[in-house]
């Protein structure tokens, strides 16, 4: 059954009818949730705590730099001599940037479950191109004779790549090799959210929510002219301290917000923390900030970091591994690393205390510091010492530090000058202190 005949079964809807093309209006696969809103990859990104939250967390890693490392004996460094580094660190294709390709296919695996790129190869078997697949165009992923294929629908076609033309970066799943969608799963969270924001907009469109009201004992004659008169006189915020004059035994009665509206704010606020606890975010990260200070904001942000991100950067680094690099690549212990330090670049403080820690304490020299923060390398050739934080003396001298020092006799101390007393005034051997007086004084 095709789609066409899918929408003329559910909704008997003409070719013709701009329903049939409204994507959100199809609740072809059990979209709707038990609150009545259409709940879908892509309705959901319509309530703002779900689009917050993917897009702060695909965007954050998507902007970590990303680099091709290789480990030789105890030492490691960028290997950036294969056309893979450029793709994965500038450059996806010639239309789109690294940081969008990849920041693109952690959104897909965060909504959908599961990210989807193509790999372009050259003649000589080297990726050269990566191109992002819409993850409701993967129709099916089966082993197939000891094969792993992807069905893909491109157009009215379905074609069929090996596992060897696909990128695949997974989420939480039953077997390890296809994700289940956050969105699914959350389907009543986010429909609650969705239909409370439905509600709301009803309220403010359809509803009637007077902030006062005016009693009249009697039938009012001309309630137009009425009405007018008090609107010009006593609407607007120019005349809002004016004293309002009432006759034929009115009543004017104010009216604050009704305890169920107050409620219905509560409940806003709630399902925000349900979102934040569905994509494992700290609640501030999502802007919620009502029961937030400084200090737990500053704690949570480690936890951002160590919760959050870390389990999904490691997933992404063993895949980039696994599916990107060569047998023979992997043998020479190629690997991909996040630097996590690059969330450190919007916060001076903490940056100019990591690197005072990092070359305080013999982990970085002064020029990879000055690299750090993309500063030109120093010409001083203690630059490229590792420094102790004994007077900051290079590690190469330290040895001759302590022979220099060992066995020195400590310093004496000289006494200090005698301090010489000042000239007596004649006459001044009968001055006293008052309280001595006092106390010498007879009775």
């Amino acid at each position: 059954m095709n789609i066409f005949s899918k929408i003329k079964r559910f909704f008997n809807l003409s070719l013709t009818d701009p329903k049939a093309w409204d994507r959100s209006l199809w609740n072809l696969g059990g979209s709707q949730s038990l609150s009545g809103e259409v709940v879908t990859e892509e309705t959901a990104l319509t309530y703002s705590a779900v689009y917050n939250a993917i897009s702060l967390i695909s965007g954050t890693a998507g902007s970590l730099p990303l680099h091709l490392m290789q480990k030789t004996g105890r030492n490691r460094e960028i290997f950036d001599k294969i056309p893979l580094y450029n793709i994965m660190h500038n450059q996806w294709n010639p239309y789109v940037t690294a940081k969008a390709g990849r920041e693109t296919m952690k959104a897909h695996a965060l909504s959908w479950g599961n990210g989807y790129a193509e790999k372009v190869f050259n003649g000589y078997g080297e990726i050269v191109e990566l191109w992002n697949i819409s993850p409701d165009r993967v129709i099916a992923i089966e082993i197939r004779n000891g094969v792993l294929e992807y069905d893909i629908r491109v157009g009215n076609e379905t074609k069929t790549l090996p596992r060897e033309r696909i990128l695949h970066i997974p989420g939480l799943g039953f077997d390890g090799l296809i994700g289940y969608s956050v969105i699914a799963m959350a389907r009543k969270s986010i429909g609650l959210g969705m239909a409370m924001e439905t509600f709301g907009s009803k309220v403010f469109s359809q509803g009637i929510n007077p902030s006062a009201i005016i009693k009249h004992p009697n039938q009012v004659k001309d309630i137009k002219a009425m009405r007018q008169a008090l609107t010009e006189v006593y609407a607007g915020l120019g005349n809002s301290q004016r004293l309002m004059l009432l006759e034929d035994g009115m009543d004017f009665e104010k009216i604050g917000i009704p305890p169920e509206d107050s409620q219905f704010l509560e409940s806003r606020q709630f399902q925000i923390t349900d979102i934040a606890r569905w994509f494992n975010l700290p609640v501030h990260k999502l802007k919620e900030m009502s029961k937030s200070s400084f200090n737990n904001i500053y704690a949570e942000n480690g936890s951002f970091v160590i919760d959050t991100m870390l389990p999904l950067l490691i997933t992404d680094e063993q895949n980039y591994r696994m599916q990107l690099l060569t047998p023979v690549q992997q043998k020479q212990n190629l690997y991909w690393k996040h630097s996590v330090e690059g969330l450190l670049r919007a916060n001076s403080k903490d940056r100019a205390e990591y690197l005072k820690i990092m070359v305080g304490n013999t982990l970085m020299t002064p020029n990879e510091g000055r690299a750090f923060e993309d500063m030109n390398p120093s010409d001083n050739p203690l630059a490229d010492e590792l420094f102790v934080m004994a007077n900051m003396i290079p590690l190469s001298k330290f040895e001759d530090y302590l022979a220099k020092n060992a066995g020195r006799p400590p310093e004496k101390v000289s006494p200090p000058a005698p301090v010489e007393a000042p000239a007596i005034e004649e006459g001044a051997q009968d001055r006293k202190p008052l309280k001595l007086i006092a106390q010498k004084r007879e009775p």
